[in-house]
């Protein structure tokens, strides 16, 4: 393997984390140009017709991530006549679900979506994704990703997917609601709880969350046992053995979770709203908090609570005065990945590169690079951004570690228990003991995953 890549698959995401700032530059558009297209010239139009299907998960149409899917497609396919891009763009769970059936078939799209480390593991092991070592190297591209990002989409020195996102988990709040109901930053959870019910009595909602996709709520939970576990670490505590999941910290967070719910922080039915539905309640000035990762950044900042400045940010508190505040949920995500088997390999290799190469400086552009996996040399404060995604910027500078999902650190068979029993959470009350062996069972059971 080339030395370059494997040097840059081997560096701690944490360094990149911390180092995201540095790319901001004295310009104000960032350095990264947009390859010279191709004209469609006669030869080119004469190609044999080509259709690729990019399954995506972009969904909702006030998301940069869609506008800037779309207008690199349209880009594209004007610059390569002969080329369709079919889109097959699904919620993040129905995503999931969607291509583990094209797996089991053997049908997969040409270019899909996928998360790293566990979640991507099952179709390498099952070598339904093209190795992109040499098409990195051929284009250049690893000189345009955060040092250490594409470690969590690599196994046994190869690469399998390129990541949009390298994202951390935040509280992102309505200034004007907490101004108006006497709310202040919380620091503890026990002050998370206060605010909750400040903002109840003024009639406001305090929180959203879009449970019916279910790792919207795994992804809080994990921020919470992040802290009840003083520090990160647990899941691969329970995987070597050295811990279980009736582990003092789980249930812990568990019990935490529960007050968090049983307080009227979410939604009623909140297990029956979608991601987008809840993050538009909050992005219209209808709750007070939303708990996201920093991709959600950009959609917020267009939004209406984003234009009239009404919105900022907080690190989710310690619990029960455990847990650094400075360690996040961490979230490189929506990585690119070609089937193995496409009939039209050479082409997806041309349009995922193609999109990469044009990504950041469409993000950049529609105040949508804060979060991306990307480098950029752009002076973001002189292009407009605002002082929410400013904060965002300047808060991945205190990163000092923290978790990858439940679903991108464990095995698919405990994963989908453990969706389920969080969301069960928001429906009816359980004890954190049955919460906690519904867990140990299912990964005593799925071992061999």
């Amino acid at each position: 393997m080339n030395h370059t890549v494997k040097k840059l698959i081997s560096i701690s995401f944490v360094v990149v984390l911390t180092m995201i700032t540095a790319a901001c530059g004295n310009s104000n558009a960032p350095q990264n140009a947009l390859p010279e297209t191709d004209s469609p010239s006669n030869a080119n139009t004469k190609k044999e017709a080509v259709t690729l299907t990019f399954q995506n998960t972009w969904p909702d149409s006030t998301d940069p991530r869609h506008v800037i899917l779309r207008e690199i497609v349209k880009q594209y396919e004007a610059d390569h006549p002969n080329v369709k891009i079919e889109l097959d763009t699904l919620n993040v769970d129905q995503q999931k679900l969607k291509l583990k059936t094209q797996a089991a078939s053997k049908e997969m799209p040409d270019i899909t979506i996928i998360n790293p480390g566990a979640q991507l593991k099952p179709y390498v092991d099952a070598d339904l994704f093209l190795p992109l070592n040499e098409m990195v190297l051929e284009n250049d591209l690893q000189a345009t990703f955060q040092d250490g990002v594409l470690e969590h989409f690599s196994f046994d020195d190869q690469l399998y997917a390129l990541p949009t996102g390298n994202n951390i988990a935040v509280v992102a709040y309505n200034k004007r609601l907490f101004s108006e109901a006497g709310v202040t930053v919380p620091q503890t959870f026990a002050e998370l709880i206060e605010a909750v019910e400040l903002l109840k009595a003024r009639g406001v909602q305090p929180m959203v969350i879009g449970e019916k996709d279910t790792w919207t709520g795994s992804f809080l939970f994990m921020n919470i046992l992040l802290r009840t576990n003083g520090g990160s670490g647990f899941l691969n505590d329970v995987m070597d053995g050295s811990k279980t999941f009736h582990d003092s910290a789980f249930t812990e967070a568990v019990d935490a979770m529960s007050e968090l719910i049983q307080a009227g922080a979410f939604q009623d039915g909140a297990a029956s709203f979608d991601y987008n539905t809840a993050e538009n309640l909050f992005k219209t000035g209808q709750s007070a908090m939303y708990f996201m990762g920093t991709w959600s950044t950009g959609a917020i900042e267009t939004s209406e609570i984003g234009e009239k400045n009404e919105v900022g940010i907080f690190k989710f508190p310690t619990v029960g005065d455990k847990g650094d505040t400075n360690e996040f949920m961490l979230a490189p995500t929506a990585a690119l990945a070609i089937a193995k088997n496409s009939k039209h390999v050479e082409e997806a290799k041309l349009f995922v590169n193609y999109y990469m190469l044009n990504y950041p400086k469409i993000a950049f552009d529609l105040k949508a690079a804060v979060g991306i996996a990307q480098k950029l040399d752009g002076d973001y404060e002189a292009a407009g951004y605002s002082e929410f995604s400013m904060d965002v910027l300047n808060m991945f500078n205190d990163v000092k570690g923290g978790d990858l999902a439940f679903d991108n650190t464990m095995n698919p068979g405990t994963t989908q228990v453990h969706l389920s029993s969080i969301q069960h959470l928001f429906i009816a009350n359980k004890q954190a003991s049955d919460i906690a062996a519904e867990h140990q069972k299912a990964l005593e059971d799925n071992l061999e995953d």
